[in-house]
């Protein structure tokens, strides 16, 4: 009988499936949801907690939030994100947004961790970053005044362990879903492009010339990456290894992940360094920038001319396509704002 009325008092999660759009549904498989982490108001709820809170860091002063903000589609504006101890790290931080359709669930630029999970675990024990360890972090959540009654109604438990804080985190980045760009509504006949936006997807989509799609995806893929680690003719030597590192394959060498494309307006600087600071900049990288190297993607296939060597009007309207990738709305979304 006391089974039966524990079973009673038991508090259960609401679920809350994530709300797909119909062009995701239409065109591309599944988001990837774990089995052991099923999204839940309480768990989003305090997920979205977690990642604004300050409380994960040593010092109590860096939140997630703090480098990837939601004003520049949870990314950092400055190239490098500074850490508690003021020290920056060697590469721009990854704006998050689609994240559940990230099918190989390799995290990173460099891919060296699989699953959003444990992705969330990195920056609290960074150095660079919030240079805390778990046991704190559980500790000062334990002995918050609110934080154990809402991870029992999350979770089940009192008892806050580092596994539930990246579940929680993890189940409130998933929410975070961009879809609502002007190409997006031209897609659903809802907006018109102007002849220049119209032209630079023709510029984007054309072979001969910027020959874009293959790492970036196409109007049938509304995540604009493939999710997949090229070497895009950066440089010609690396001091960065990217993949590299993460496989000891010399054949990874300068390879990093191929970042969406949605949202530029909001997410520069770009590249997994951040040494670009314009859109015209990666844009001219590409057309008369490339640098050869002994992993350089085949798809890079102009590269002995130094790129596809654009006319200044395909590059202005390469441009205004990209531009009409970014969604207002999603940067605007008070459920993803720290309210």
């Amino acid at each position: 009988m006391s089974c039966s009325n524990e079973s009673v008092n038991e508090y259960v999660p609401v679920p809350s499936p994530l709300e797909i759009p119909p062009f995701f549904q239409d065109n591309i498989l599944a988001p990837v949801i774990p089995t052991d982490n099923p999204q839940t108001v309480e768990g989003i709820a305090l997920g979205k907690k977690l990642f604004f809170d300050p409380i994960l860091s040593a010092d109590n002063t860096q939140a997630c939030a703090d480098c990837h903000a939601p004003e520049n589609a949870f990314s950092d504006a400055d190239r490098f994100s500074d850490g508690i101890d003021g020290l920056l790290g060697n590469r721009n931080s990854m704006p998050l947004f689609n994240l559940a359709w990230n099918y190989d669930e390799k995290f990173f630029w460099d891919g060296r961790v699989f699953g959003i999970e444990h992705q969330a675990f990195q920056p609290v024990t960074d150095p660079l970053e919030m240079n805390n360890t778990w046991m704190q972090v559980e500790q000062k959540l334990q002995q918050h005044s609110e934080y154990p009654n809402l991870f029992e109604q999350a979770f089940g438990t009192t008892t806050i362990d580092s596994t539930l804080v990246t579940k929680a985190i993890a189940q409130f980045e998933r929410t975070l879903i961009s879809s609502n760009s002007k190409f997006d509504k031209f897609l659903l006949n809802e907006a018109t492009l102007t002849p220049e936006e119209l032209n630079g997807f023709n510029v984007f989509m054309d072979e001969t010339k910027g020959d874009c799609f293959h790492c970036h995806g196409s109007d049938k893929n509304p995540l604009w990456t493939d999710n997949i680690f090229h070497n895009n003719g950066l440089d010609a030597t690396f001091t960065d290894l990217g993949l590299g590192k993460v496989t000891g394959d010399p054949a990874d060498n300068g390879k990093f992940k191929s970042p969406s494309l949605r949202n530029l307006v909001f997410t520069a600087p770009y590249m997994h360094d951040g040494r670009f600071e314009t859109l015209d900049e990666v844009i001219n990288h590409y057309s008369e920038g490339l640098q050869n190297s002994p992993t350089i993607d085949p798809l890079m296939k102009k590269v002995a001319q130094g790129g596809a060597q654009l006319s200044t009007q395909d590059k202005t309207d390469l441009k205004a396509f990209l531009l009409s990738l970014s969604d207002f709305e999603f940067i605007n979304n008070p459920a993803f704002s720290n309210e």
